[in-house]
């Protein structure tokens, strides 16, 4: 196995590993532990190049490290990817491996679940590092994070919509919710269950037409889905998908869902509030799979009743971004980097 660390400005530390007897070729980012250890998902996805994978592994960390610090989690920022096809790398030499990897951090880095990743692959990484969270409940984890990520977004919209509303309540309103996943799917049932319009677009048509046919959902092209007049815009796929070219074709009052990494870069946060968008920071609303996994960190393990509370809070950290960046003039996306900042600040503050 050859570990070799990248240097990357800002970073408490970024590492390469290959391993050549398992095929494992993967990132590890570690953005800041100041507020306790780092804790992030593991990604497996097909990318093009190590330098994509390494852009989308740092961008990742940072918004751990954020996402944890307006939720307070009393956790950092990592992540990590692998990087090949899932339909083919996948393999228990290879998840071993990543656990290795992993425990090389020494605890800096905790992993989870995410793209590609599921409970049976962490078990696999669990026999190689301790480091391991979002197990199932058997074996003395918290579970399967996404249906907490669904639920904290649905709060999330809920709160969204009663700063641009005047009203929490959903019923009546149209809801285009761009992939169809795990979380997304979910969260596309419990809007509906609160009487909103629902649209759902996917890159996968016959899952797609699985949903409609279940739910009554309405749906269109995934490469289209964008001119769909609604309400409330829910991207819940891969990152960067609001950009230049797909700002001056929305036609919402709000975006709100599970994505992370939403905006390509910062400054589209500053044109879609001057676009009259309400912008909920994506790591502010779909933080409730990092405070649940968090919470098998509590003091006497994992407690639901807890997480839950702790979940319930996205609505009032939202509130507190959205009269920060009123009071301030300036776009959402940057007042929870101010707030975010400002609680990693007070930490590092000496007593």
């Amino acid at each position: 196995m050859d570990i070799t660390d990248i240097p990357v400005e800002g970073y408490e530390r970024v590492a390469r590993c290959r391993d050549e007897a398992s095929g494992l070729h993967a990132l590890i980012a570690v953005h800041d532990t100041t507020l306790g250890p780092s804790l992030g998902g593991m990604r497996l996805w097909n990318y093009e190049s190590e330098d994509e994978a390494l852009v989308d592994v740092t961008r990742l960390a940072r918004g751990m490290t954020y996402k944890s610090a307006v939720a307070g989690t009393g956790l950092g920022g990592g992540k990590s990817v692998i990087v090949g096809d899932p339909a083919e790398v996948k393999s228990p030499a290879l998840f071993e491996a990543m656990g290795r990897f992993i425990d090389d951090f020494g605890g800096s880095y905790i992993t989870a679940e995410d793209m590609n990743i599921g409970i049976a692959d962490l078990r696999h990484v669990k026999k190689t590092t301790d480091h391991v969270t979002g197990l199932s409940r058997e074996e003395g984890g918290s579970g399967n994070p996404s249906p907490y990520t669904a639920y904290g977004c649905v709060v999330g919209i809920e709160a969204a919509a009663e700063w641009r509303y005047g009203s929490a309540d959903l019923s009546g309103k149209h809801v285009l919710v761009q992939g169809v996943g795990a979380v997304g799917g979910e969260m596309a049932r419990l809007l509906k269950e609160r009487g909103a319009r629902i649209t759902i677009c996917d890159i996968r048509d016959e899952h797609v037409a699985e949903l409609c046919a279940e739910h009554g959902y309405e749906s269109v092209d995934d490469l289209v889905h964008l001119d769909v007049d609604c309400d409330i815009y829910a991207p819940c796929a891969r990152g960067a998908g609001i950009n230049d070219e797909t700002i001056p074709k929305l036609t919402c009052d709000i975006i709100a869902g599970c994505a992370n990494n939403m905006l390509l870069e910062p400054r589209h946060g500053e044109v879609l509030r001057e676009k009259g968008i309400l912008y909920a920071p994506d790591y502010v609303v779909n933080a409730a799979g990092i405070i649940n996994v968090g919470a098998e960190r509590l003091p006497g393990g994992y407690d639901e009743e807890q997480a839950m509370r702790r979940i319930n809070r996205i609505a009032d950290n939202l509130r507190e971004v959205f009269e920060l960046a009123e009071a301030e003039g300036i776009a959402t996306n940057r007042a929870a980097e101010h707030l975010a900042e400002k609680r990693i600040a007070a930490a590092r503050q000496p007593c």
